[in-house]
Order: C-alpha cells, then sequence, then structure tokens
C-alpha cells in the first residue's frame, strides 16, 4: 500500500521540484536531495573533477555493461535492461574489496541525458536512493557528484553495519572514474 504525503507536503514537494515549466527540463537531482535531507533519513555523498567533457564522463558512467572495466563498486548484472526511466535494472555492490557482492534490483527514476542519473531500491522499511549528477565547471572539466540516500524505519537497523564501508565504495568508485576517463 502506498502511503500519500499530507497535503501540505505534497505543496511543498510540488513547490520545490517544479515552480517553472522550464524548470523541469533541469536536472532536479540537488534540488530533490535538498528535499529529502528535511525528513528523517540518512545521506552519504562524494564528489570529485574530473579533467574531461561532460558528455566523455556520462558516455562512461551511463554504460552499465563496461563498469567492470573501471568500476569495483557498482556491478552490472543485465546488459540487456538499460538505464531506461521506470525500469528495472539488476544490479550489485561490493563495498569494499574481497566482500561478497550484495544483489540488488532497483528502479530508475530519472534519466536526464548527460547530467543527471537516479534509482531507487526498496524493502518493506527501507529505501535507498543514488543519484548521479554531472556538472560542467569549465571547458573539458566536470564535477561528479553522487549522493546515496538511505530512508525508512529499518535505516537505523542497517546502517550500523554498512555506513563506513558504503561511504569508502562511493569515495572509491569516484576515483575510479576519474581515474578511467582521463586515461580515455
Amino acid at each position: 500500500m502506498v502511503k500519500s504525503l499530507p497535503l501540505h507536503q505534497s505543496l511543498i514537494i510540488q513547490n520545490l521540484l517544479a515552480p517553472s515549466l522550464k524548470e523541469l527540463q533541469i536536472c532536479n537531482c540537488t534540488r530533490l536531495h535538498h528535499l529529502i535531507s528535511c525528513y528523517d533519513m540518512a545521506s552519504f555523498y562524494a564528489e570529485i573533477e574530473i579533467n574531461a567533457p561532460k558528455a566523455k564522463v556520462w558516455q562512461v558512467l551511463f554504460q552499465k555493461q563496461q563498469w567492470h572495466k573501471w568500476n569495483t563498486f557498482l556491478f552490472d548484472l543485465d546488459s540487456n535492461a538499460p538505464f531506461k526511466q521506470g525500469q528495472e535494472v539488476f544490479l550489485s555492490l561490493r563495498r569494499y574489496p574481497g566482500e561478497e557482492e550484495t544483489e540488488f534490483q532497483p528502479t530508475v527514476t530519472l534519466v536526464q541525458s548527460g547530467t543527471c542519473l537516479a534509482w531507487v531500491s526498496s524493502i518493506p522499511g527501507f529505501q535507498n536512493e543514488y543519484i548521479f549528477e554531472l556538472q560542467e565547471i569549465g571547458v573539458g572539466r566536470t564535477k561528479y557528484v553522487h549522493r546515496d540516500n538511505f530512508s525508512g524505519v529499518l535505516t537505523r537497523v542497517f546502517l550500523p553495519f554498512i555506513r563506513e564501508d558504503e561511504q569508502q565504495g562511493i569515495k572509491r568508485m569516484a576515483r575510479e572514474l576519474k581515474r578511467y576517463v582521463e586515461q580515455m
């Protein structure tokens, strides 16, 4: 059963996410993150500057079937399931080298070509949202931002077991993406 938000929270979300039709065409990743941060949840964050054009970084990030070449945190388990809004993808993660992979099936919630990718995976009482955002910061330079948001009543149960490893994993992925793209 889907729980709906009270009217005042729904209006806040509408005002924050889509104050104008023009803004609907802009990546709402940052705005959505700030909105969600107002509620009881935990977030991890990593960012890194990459000396490459945004289009090149996007191509490497978006082609999950090629992640095995550079990414030791996230892994593609089904190359036939592309990142498409509303579609499930089959992934696994390894928070630290040598750890057994954890498989999960998130639903892609946002694909803004060249700018933003987001997905959500959940079990009753626990939700995990990944947001990847690319920002052009100069000619041939890109800022990569990765947010990992956890929410739900079971967050306090699971988080103590994965907190440090999850944070290190997303930082490692950022460094690996930078190294791989800059060496291409």
